[in-house]
């Protein structure tokens, strides 16, 4: 029988809650959106002073981890020019990130889910984003 790990809302809201205190921590306020294993967006946060514009970024950087199985930093060191991953970024509309701030939510070898994170420093998004996962698990 196959059995089919994902997140519910219940687990969404232990990631937002890891990742909104970590950027609370470097004060540095954040769009935080969480996926299921689909890629579709089960939770979303706009941290009071997120930027508007991080909105989308968010949703498609926790897109992009979840359903390509892969962290977004990962897509832009790829897809560098020369690189094997080349123009990705203009695949499915634009949608895949290239930029570090999403990571796959990964339960004992599966993703589960993905998490997106904007409105700081690429380095910034991703230590908000490893601050959810890191939330999520130390529940499991």
């Amino acid at each position: 029988m196959l059995t089919v790990k994902r997140l519910d809302l219940a687990d969404a809201g232990v990631l937002l809650a890891g990742a909104r205190a970590k950027a609370v921590e470097i004060g540095v306020p954040m769009c935080i959106a969480i996926t299921d294993e689909g890629a579709n967006l089960v939770a979303f946060e706009r941290m009071d002073g997120g930027k508007v514009t991080s909105i989308t970024i968010a949703i498609d950087k926790a897109f992009t981890a979840a359903g390509a199985k892969k962290a977004t930093h990962e897509y832009g060191e790829l897809s560098q020019p020369g690189k094997p991953a080349y123009g990705i970024a203009a695949a499915i509309g634009g949608r895949l990130m290239v930029v570090g701030g999403g990571l796959p939510v990964v339960v004992e070898g599966d993703v589960v889910g993905g998490i997106g994170v904007s409105s700081g420093t690429p380095m910034q998004d991703r230590e908000v984003a490893e601050a959810g996962i890191a939330a999520f698990l130390a529940g499991l």
